[in-house]
């Protein structure tokens, strides 16, 4: 299967977007006083979940797109 190359670039910039809002939103969270109380609060772990999940899934989906554009050169 071969994804237009609209589509690819959008599995990209996908990717790159979710490195750029995750990690300052992570930020947002560790500096949030709900985050800890004598370690990690249930509020912080729900969250990193999210974000690690979410990390995850955006650098599937933008290696899915780098590699949809590389098989557009071919």
């Amino acid at each position: 299967m071969k994804l237009s190359r609209g589509m690819a670039l959008f599995l990209v910039a996908f990717g790159v977007w979710s490195w750029v809002i995750w990690p300052t939103f992570l930020r947002n969270i560790w500096k949030d006083p709900r985050s800890w109380d004598a370690g990690p609060t249930a509020f912080f772990t729900v969250h990193l979940a999210l974000v690690v999940a979410s990390l995850t899934f955006g650098t599937v989906i933008g290696v899915l797109g780098v590699r949809g554009l590389r098989a557009l050169r071919k």
